[in-house]
């Protein structure tokens, strides 16, 4: 073992034994604290259950032997830094950050607690040094499949081109301030040409910033939408939706939570299979091992989702070979 590798098993060592070791806590009914460090704000959506129901399956029952420090952003990214040092000063036994922006504070806030993240691109930002060896004290999960953001975002372009083929002109709605996304961004373009589509970049960092960039979307005459998933985006999906409803615009969203929404169409990782393998992880830490040694696992499950009723009062007829592929379709 190097100097490095020592000085973080103790550093490891530290940030575990703050509190009440898994099996310990367990035995006792002493409560292991966790924290839970999100760019978003409080849900009890299908991907929270899951998480706290295999949690449950692993023998950890919130408000008897854990308990959860939640820390909310609220879609604002530059609170991140100041609610991760809460969780350090906390003294919690493991982070959970959701998100690259929540997972990048949470690593700059220290080296010493494991931190266990659910984001995109983790070795372009820099959060890992590899997938295979994450190194530090930082693993969990990706959302990238070995894909970058820009091929997610090509995949959805050629399924929107497909249930709309008239399109041409695509507005994408991003936040640049999530380094994840900048990198994408960057190449989006070239890869929307290829389906003979012009992209019109819209950048939204913070709430007040959605009116400009629709205002933009109008001027440029875009004809479709596709929308990044990031928290803010999230937070604001319902005002998306119902502009895009407003102005006749086929959308794709990387979230099903859109779909469900009323957005047209939806494709990506399914996240609450990743919520649901977010709670192994912190399981095996817990319970001793070595997040360095963990290897950062990707998405093994991806969903497409069709809402046939936005389809219809859009005026679109969705191919059967789409509807077809298609994992779920709302009618």
């Amino acid at each position: 073992m190097t100097m490095i590798r020592a000085a973080l098993a103790v550093a490891l060592a530290v940030g575990i034994l703050a509190l009440p070791p898994a099996s310990e806590a367990q035995q006792s009914g002493k409560r292991v604290v966790i924290g839970m460090l999100s760019p978003g704000s409080p849900s009890s959506d299908a991907g929270q259950q899951a998480f706290l129901k295999r949690l449950q399956d692993l023998g950890w029952v919130v408000g008897q032997n854990l308990m959860i420090e939640p820390r909310y952003a609220a879609g604002k990214l530059d609170r991140l830094p100041d609610l991760a040092a809460e969780l350090v000063q906390r003294k919690v036994s493991l982070i959970v950050a959701v998100g690259t922006p929540a997972s990048l504070a949470a690593k700059h806030a220290t080296a010493a607690i494991p931190i266990v993240i659910l984001a995109g691109d983790p070795v372009g930002t820099g959060l890992v040094a590899s997938l295979a060896r994450p190194g530090g004290n930082i693993t969990g999960l990706t959302s990238d499949a070995g894909l970058e953001l820009a091929e997610l975002g090509a995949k959805r372009l050629e399924l929107l081109k497909e249930a709309a083929p008239k399109i041409s002109r695509v507005g994408i709605l991003t936040n640049p301030s999530n380094p994840a996304e900048a990198r994408a961004i960057a190449k989006a373009p070239a890869l929307a040409r290829t389906l003979g589509l012009t992209l019109v970049p819209l950048e939204v960092r913070s709430p007040g910033d959605f009116d400009g960039a629709f205002a933009v979307l109008s001027h440029e005459r875009a004809d479709a939408l596709i929308v990044v998933e990031n928290s803010l985006n999230f937070e604001q999906r319902q005002l998306i939706i119902d502009f895009a409803a407003r102005n006749r615009l086929p959308t794709v969203f990387g979230d099903s939570v859109f779909a469900d929404a009323g957005g047209l169409m939806s494709y990506g990782t399914d996240f609450v299979d990743l919520l649901r393998r977010t709670a192994t992880y912190i399981d095996k830490i817990l319970k001793g091992a070595n997040p360095a040694d963990l290897p950062v696992e990707q998405p093994t499950k991806f969903e497409l989702v069709i809402n046939l009723k936005t389809a219809k009062a859009l005026g679109l007829t969705i191919p059967p070979s789409l509807l077809l592929r298609a994992d779920q379709v709302i009618e």
